[in-house]
């Protein structure tokens, strides 16, 4: 597979990496037979996906478990990402940005990871309560005890929105700014896909000048763009789709447009509508890393294919003429 470099660091890995957090976590079907998920990471890492991501909170703890078991084996062949600050309760999620507890936390995901270094330690998101610079600070202490090799922030937007659950929210554009002359940021991760393309416009010019690499979270639209979903189906309580906007009956059918032009492309291509998806965000710029979740290791095979394919000037003019994603993303 391709490789690509993130941050001023050069840290190389895969074109495209794998979303780990769907076999543990927010969706229907998530908590699946451990070795069917082993299966599915050693197949992405077989086909040369190297960038794993987690986070403590999948499961929780369930999915950095999981991992480590992988690791345990194949560690030199993997890259690692997991993150940290946020804390899950019986009724909500909550952000903790205290330095100590960063610092247990980081201890603890080494032992679940069953490894000596974390590749990037990201923080989930933002505690209101805590100046980012103090959480970016204990996180920028341990590269220096060597427990971490490159920072990175997950859930970056241009504004401060407010996410369900006590004390949830995105990271600020201005905050990476204060947090950047503290330690150095190595990566981002947000959302960026063909129905939600809002970091094009200030992030990802913002990673570029300053040689910050993008994992682009969610780049098939948590499964629409496969086209494998059907108007009306249904999700179940536990998965994250039964609550969003633009997974209603209604908005699935009037953003089928995106999919028919996932499928006029892919059809050139002898290709399928994710491939198209995931060659969509490689194309937008070279710092950059789509990490689709996969539960079963044939999507890890069919996304690590999207690598290879290349994007002519006609698809990607098909891609930018398609309507904007109708319904609320919030």
């Amino acid at each position: 597979m391709e490789r690509r470099t993130i941050g001023a660091g050069a840290l190389g890995v895969g074109a495209v990496g794998l979303g780990c957090m769907p076999m543990s976590w927010a969706y229907s079907g998530s908590r699946q037979r451990g070795d069917a998920s082993m299966r599915t990471v050693h197949a992405a890492l077989d086909q040369g996906t190297t960038l794993l991501d987690t986070a403590d909170m999948y499961g929780p703890f369930t999915n950095e478990l999981l991992v480590g078991r992988v690791l345990r084996e194949r560690r030199a062949e993997a890259f690692v990402s997991t993150k940290c600050g946020l804390l899950v309760g019986d009724q909500h999620v909550v952000a903790n940005g205290r330095p100590g507890y960063v610092k247990r936390a980081c201890d603890a995901s080494l032992r679940r990871l069953q490894t000596d270094t974390i590749d990037l330690y990201q923080l989930h998101r933002a505690d209101p309560e805590v100046p980012i610079e103090e959480t970016w600070g204990a996180m920028a202490d341990l590269v220096t005890a060597g427990k971490v090799r490159a920072l990175g922030l997950c859930a970056v937007g241009a504004r401060a929105r407010r996410r369900s659950g006590g004390g949830m929210h995105d990271i600020t554009l201005r905050q990476l700014e204060r947090i950047q002359q503290v330690f150095p940021v190595t990566a981002v991760e947000a959302e960026l896909s063909v129905w939600s393309p809002e970091a094009l416009d200030a992030l990802l010019p913002w990673c570029a000048a300053r040689g910050v690499g993008f994992l682009a979270a969610m780049p098939l639209g948590n499964g629409f763009l496969t086209g494998t979903l059907t108007p009306g189906q249904g999700f179940e309580p536990d998965d994250l789709r039964a609550r969003h906007p633009r997974f209603t009956a209604e908005m699935m059918a009037a953003n089928q447009p995106l999919v028919v032009g996932l499928r006029q492309v892919a059809a050139r291509h002898g290709a399928t509508p994710a491939q198209v998806a995931l060659a969509w965000v490689l194309a937008q710029g070279t710092q950059v890393v789509p990490i689709p979740g996969a539960k079963r290791d044939r999507w890890a095979r069919e996304n690590a294919g999207a690598a290879k394919l290349r994007l002519s000037p006609k698809d990607l003019a098909t891609l930018a003429a398609l309507p904007a994603a109708q319904g609320s993303w919030d």
